[in-house]
């Protein structure tokens, strides 16, 4: 019996540590960046803590007239952002337990290579994380599928195409996903919960969960995989 688990997500920038807990609770995660690029959103940019509190990390890119681009097509506009961040981060987690460690194949992604696209940079940064946290998930682009119109119909014969009997989504995605799509094509939808997470020790005062992954790779190092405990939904 096939029980293929697929989820369908746009990139995102350094995402939060749900988006990795997803990822190693499927057997295929898909990058859904042929969908029109949004601004002020996850896409481009992410939260890291400070002593000063949470503040974004934001990739410069090229929208002037550009209202319709896909999140694929999005160029990067110049590189001086990648100094730039890097020189955040550093400043911020230099004294977390683990920076050492994870700066090690952080560092190379900022300053030693250069991106044309956002969603390279995404990639970049998704997969070198899930190496480092030992996610072995198959990560695909759904750039590389034929996909149907409707924003439910895509999601579904995508799963479908893909060999997919079970969609995991996150719970948001309620609001606007028609289950019964799924089910006349014979898939189950699972509802993936973010709401339990354990606390971890963070840097300076109070603790947050929305904020990067990297917050919790510089303090947590492999053990990381400790505070990514999700619940699902049937």
């Amino acid at each position: 019996m096939n029980n293929k688990k697929v989820a369908i997500i746009q990139s995102n920038y350094i995402p939060w540590k749900g988006y990795f807990d997803i990822i190693k609770n499927v057997d295929e995660f898909v990058i859904f960046d042929d969908m029109q690029y949004t601004r002020r959103d996850w896409r481009n940019r992410n939260k890291i803590k400070t002593p000063q509190g949470l503040i974004w990390l934001t990739i410069p890119v090229k929208v002037k007239n550009k209202y319709n681009q896909k999140i694929f097509d999005t160029e990067v506009n110049g590189k001086e952002w990648q100094v730039k961040h890097w020189k955040s981060i550093e400043v911020n987690y230099k004294k977390a337990n683990y920076f050492s460690e994870v700066s090690s194949f952080l560092r190379p992604i900022y300053l030693q290579n250069e991106y044309s696209h956002l969603s390279s940079i995404n990639l970049a940064l998704i997969k070198i994380i899930c190496n480092y946290l030992g996610i072995k998930t198959k990560i695909s682009l759904s750039k590389d599928y034929l996909l149907k119109d409707g924003k439910t119909n895509r999601l579904a014969n995508l799963t479908s195409d893909i060999g997919g009997s079970i969609y995991v989504s996150g719970m948001s995605a309620k609001n606007y996903l028609d289950e019964d799509i799924f089910n006349e094509m014979g898939i189950k939808v699972e509802w993936f919960n973010y709401s339990n997470y354990p606390v971890y020790d963070q840097l300076w005062d109070g603790f947050i969960h929305q904020v990067s992954i990297i917050d919790l790779l510089f303090n947590c190092g492999k053990k990381s995989l400790n505070y990514m405990q999700q619940s699902i939904e049937q």
